[in-house]
């Protein structure tokens, strides 16, 4: 792995670790009325999409365990139309997703 994958990756690992611990221990009727959590949440979620789409599409394809276009996706809709966020998914994205993604990212770290 290149030191510039290595950084991105430490990054996106930043960032999800962020998200999880701003939801904290909020259940989903909790979490999706409180706008500042959400906030906090959906720019880590943002993040982490651009950082995923400064990966080398070499690594990208070598780690293709890991859904980098939808992970990019993610970040374009964030970004593009923000009104139209389904949280529910954002949610299953915190509880969900992240704690395996972060567990993939150590995973090629190491």
């Amino acid at each position: 792995m290149k030191e510039h994958e290595r950084i991105v990756l430490q990054k996106i690992r930043k960032y999800a670790v962020q998200a999880i611990q701003f939801r904290g221990n909020m259940g989903f009727e909790e979490f999706s009325g409180e706008l500042k959590t959400v906030t906090a949440c959906v720019f880590s979620l943002s993040q982490i999409g651009e950082l995923a789409g400064r990966l080398d599409n070499a690594f990208a394809e070598k780690t293709n365990h890991i859904p980098w276009r939808k992970i990019k996706d993610m970040r374009n809709r964030i970004v593009h139309d923000y009104e139209g966020i389904q949280l529910n998914i954002v949610w299953d994205v915190l509880t969900d997703f992240l704690p395996r993604l972060i567990d993939e990212i150590d995973e090629l770290i190491r």
